[in-house]
């Protein structure tokens, strides 16, 4: 069985930021486009796992009526909830186990939508197999920063880079195994 990827699918501003310090991703309609959805379409199609944190759940469910993962197993980190509802299932304990656990089972690719602490806690493990990092044009000068967890000492390689016509620039990374 060929080892399931855990990919992070993510934008962030020119300057590193994934949205305002108040949760705040209105920025984001700086590139946004009823005509263009970045690769996003061809993207999900790749994945049938979803690991968020929980104010990314919580933001997703705000920003939509219907839960856009709902036809793909979810799991969504959190220290206080428990159980399962609706399309998602809570889990509060390491990252790593869960990663594992996923990886044990056949299936696609793992998607990481996020948030931050999420993303470092899987880049401080080695967890992150590929980086889809979309740069949007916008300099937010602060925020809640993308990576900013210990160093995680990870090579990558450009594996993929694509530029827009709104100015959004995509790069893919795939991390670089030692051996």
């Amino acid at each position: 069985m060929p080892r399931r990827r855990l990919v992070l699918y993510i934008a962030t501003s020119l300057d590193g930021f994934i949205a305002r310090e108040d949760d705040d991703i209105s920025w984001l309609s700086v590139v946004g486009s009823p005509d263009e959805d970045y690769g996003y379409s061809d993207f999900i199609k790749t994945v049938d796992t979803v690991i968020m944190g929980r104010r990314t759940y919580d933001k997703v469910l705000n920003l939509t009526d219907d839960f856009p993962h709902k036809d793909r197993k979810c799991y969504v980190l959190s220290r206080n909830r428990e159980g399962a509802e609706d399309y998602i299932t809570y889990y509060k304990g390491p990252i790593e186990e869960l990663v594992e656990a996923i990886r044990t089972v056949e299936g696609k690719d793992i998607f990481c939508d996020g948030g931050a602490d999420i993303v470092n806690q899987l880049l401080a493990a080695g967890l992150i197999d590929r980086f889809i990092i979309s740069v949007v044009p916008i300099i937010l000068g602060g925020g809640i920063r993308l990576f900013g967890g210990e160093d995680p000492g990870c090579d990558l390689k450009l594996v993929r880079n694509t530029t827009f016509s709104s100015g959004l620039v995509q790069l893919w990374y795939d991390k670089v195994t030692p051996g």
